[in-house]
């Protein structure tokens, strides 16, 4: 027998007991909805996980900084982030690009207004990689003059001089300062400015520091509420700002850098970290291993994202289970629906088997069956699923932005309709091998 043949008698078969197989394909669909919405929340959860880590910073992204485990070395740049270091990662196996770090603190000043804020110097390209969004103004190139990029949450910083308020925190109001416009003065030697007049330990009177007017370079997007990894600090172009220590400072010692032996600094700076770019997230396990080796403190994102992945998909797969148990009632109702239909078609089976018809022909002709069932729920319930995703969506955004709660990729649609048809034949199975079995001459006289 044909298989056009057998494809024709198994549709037609079905459509002769509409309601049946109606009810039988309505089993598979709820079946069918079930399993794809269930793991489409776990790709949802699993979404959402990666689209906000990747907000606060690259899952390519390994934060280096100094050993804490000194003690046994008399080298005081012992275990440090030193230039040498720097050229020494950027040689290593798989490293895309290595961005050097340098963190400092100091005062901003304008008017009756003061603020303690943490510098952030980094490199024009480094600035490119932190992903740092504008709301006004450009990045700074400019490596003689510090021109700072304001977090958006230093403003609410900003308190009063003479009563020590802060308008933002206290009165719910921001400080009168225009940072974009306003004469801005940069303090970099913060105990200088606050021991001023006060005498040192030799008995010399401590001068004030030098004020350094600072242009402005930009303003970072988002209001005094909204969070990123800079809100609250001033990020300044990192040659910029060495330069500028170098001559707050002259032949004192920069806070946060090592000293020699007898007490004096060295001429050259020791970052705070060091960002390590990998050229994939497949390799930063491996990159971050390597530099722990190395004696070097490491953090990477990924590092956290592959514990919490494993935990997601420990529940993804609880959740198909749920979703899988509709779908086993459905094919327990195809084997009673294909049973059913193998006791009405007992002569017809007979008929068959009289007039030649091969026995896998007619095994192929109730698996047929079966497979259609499969396929037409699975494609309905499939349809259903994405109709319903965007409505659980909505519902679970508690009328926020919408959140990524359901999300169903094109693979997911192929796997269930594929899956629910698998599913239907392995049910059709032993209903078509009993016709198969099915003797003639008892098939005839039934």
């Amino acid at each position: 027998m044909k298989f056009t043949d057998l494809l024709i008698m198994s549709l037609g078969s079905l459509w002769k007991r509409k309601v049946r197989t109606i009810l039988t394909v309505l089993g598979v669909v709820i079946g069918t909805v079930s399993v794809v919405i269930m793991i489409s929340l776990g790709i949802g959860m699993k979404k959402t996980m990666l689209d906000q880590m990747e907000s606060y910073g690259s899952l390519k992204l390994i934060e280096v900084t100094e050993s804490y485990d000194n003690s046994s070395n008399d080298d005081p740049t012992a275990g440090k982030l030193s230039n040498d270091v720097v050229d020494m990662l950027k040689n290593m196996e798989h490293v895309e690009s290595v961005v050097p770090i340098l963190e400092c603190s100091g005062y901003l000043l304008t008017g009756r207004y003061k603020c303690y804020v943490n510098i952030y110097g980094v490199d024009y390209e480094g600035m490119k990689k932190l992903d740092i969004k504008l709301a006004s103004g450009q990045l700074p190139k400019d490596e003689t003059e510090i021109k700072p990029v304001y977090g958006n949450n230093v403003i609410a910083q900003f308190f009063d001089k003479k009563t020590n308020v802060y308008p933002y925190y206290e009165l719910g109001e921001l400080a009168d300062v225009d940072l974009q416009n306003d004469t801005i003065f940069l303090i970099l030697n913060t105990m200088a400015y606050d021991s001023a007049g006060q005498k040192d330990e030799k008995g010399n009177i401590i001068k004030a520091p030098k004020k350094r007017i600072v242009e402005c370079s930009g303003l970072m997007e988002g209001g005094v509420e909204d969070w990123n990894n800079y809100s609250y600090y001033v990020v300044v172009n990192i040659e910029a700002l060495k330069k500028a220590l170098k001559k707050e400072y002259k032949n004192s010692t920069i806070p946060g850098q090592p000293t020699t032996k007898k007490g004096k600094p060295y001429k050259e700076f020791f970052y705070t970290t060091v960002n390590v770019y990998a050229d994939s997230m497949e390799n930063v396990a491996e990159l971050q291993k390597q530099i722990k080796d190395m004696g070097y403190e490491t953090y990477a994102s990924a590092e956290w994202i592959d514990s919490e992945m494993k935990t997601l998909n420990t529940i993804q797969l609880v959740l198909g289970g749920i979703g899988a148990v509709s779908l086993i009632v459905a094919a327990i109702g195809i084997i009673n629906t294909m049973m059913m239909s193998i006791y009405e078609r007992t002569k017809e089976i007979g008929v068959m088997k009289v007039i030649g018809c091969r026995l896998r022909d007619i095994q192929l002709l109730f698996l047929m069956e079966a497979a259609f069932i499969g396929l037409i729920g699975g494609a309905v319930g499939t349809g259903i699923s994405y109709a319903l995703s965007p409505v659980i969506n909505k519902a679970l955004s508690h009328g926020e932005d919408m959140m990524f709660a359901s999300v169903i990729p094109p693979w997911l649609v192929v796997l269930a309709i594929v899956f629910s048809t698998i599913i239907g034949m392995i049910a059709g199975f032993l209903p078509s091998l009993r016709a198969m079995r099915l003797s003639p001459l008892e098939a005839m006289r039934t």
